[in-house]
């Protein structure tokens, strides 16, 4: 099941949804515990698609891909590189990446993402699956002209606009049998399966879990295959996840 949030044309009040072979079905309530169906069918057409979510947290982890299956590390760092992303960072599909002042360019990093459904603390890699709610596709723009000399990532990954999620949040995706793909004016840029993920999807959210409490509506960056660029003024920029949908947003100068 694919859940959305969107706006109808021309008003504020924001709805949620549920994708169907008629258009987007209106719901109301809670999606992680207790919603339910209306009778509104709206037209894809006629809405502005949001964000899925408007996160909680947002927690990525970095440099978590190889090129090839022979690149994978026998043995794993003992600290996973994990950065936070501010919630006011998040866009949604279709709206502009903004690069900031006296920035020329900045790089894109398609992404899967993983939506948190419950409460999570101190969990095994066997357990992750159940305390997932969904999976949604994340650009983790960054300006790495503003990466600090002593590592700190922090400002270079957290400007608005710097963290596009969507379409939607799929429910019942594998995401061990997808690839993570990425378009720059109709270029495939990135191509890669999960399976070349140093740390495992499983592995990092079990680690998370046993540093902090994870709670439903906290979104995992799960990191970004090989084949990052950057991207200007003027720019289009599609993610794509087979079973997701595809994310797609222009590239503007601040």
């Amino acid at each position: 099941m694919k859940f959305t949030r969107f706006k109808k044309q021309n008003e504020a009040l924001v709805l949620q949804g549920i994708v169907t072979d008629d258009g987007i079905q209106q719901i109301e309530g809670d999606i992680f515990s207790d919603w339910e169906h209306t009778n509104l069918v709206h037209n894809v057409e006629e809405i502005e698609l949001l964000a899925p979510i408007l996160p909680r947290h947002v927690i990525g982890i970095g440099a978590n891909y190889v090129g090839k299956p022979d690149d994978l590390p026998s043995e794993l760092p003992d600290i996973p590189v994990f950065f936070y992303k501010p919630i006011s960072s998040v866009i949604g599909s279709g709206k502009p990446i903004i690069i900031p002042a006296k920035i020329e360019e900045v790089k894109f990093e398609s992404e899967l993402a993983v939506v948190i459904g419950k409460r999570t603390c101190n969990i095994s890699e066997e357990e992750v699956t159940d305390s997932i709610f969904g999976y949604t596709i994340a650009n983790d723009v960054t300006a790495p002209q503003f990466f600090h000399e002593a590592g700190h990532w922090m400002i270079g990954k957290s400007f608005d606009t710097f963290t596009p999620l969507g379409p939607y949040i799929e429910t019942e995706l594998n995401p061990d049998k997808i690839k993570v793909e990425a378009y720059l004016n109709g270029d495939k840029k990135q191509d890669s399966e999960t399976a070349l993920m140093i740390f495992s999807m499983r592995k990092m959210i079990a680690y998370l879990s046993s540093v902090m409490t994870l709670e439903a509506g906290d979104v995992i960056l799960t990191g970004s295959p090989l084949g990052a660029e950057m991207m200007k003024d003027g720019d289009e920029i599609i993610c794509e996840i087979a079973g997701i949908g595809e994310l797609r947003n222009s590239v503007k100068q601040g």
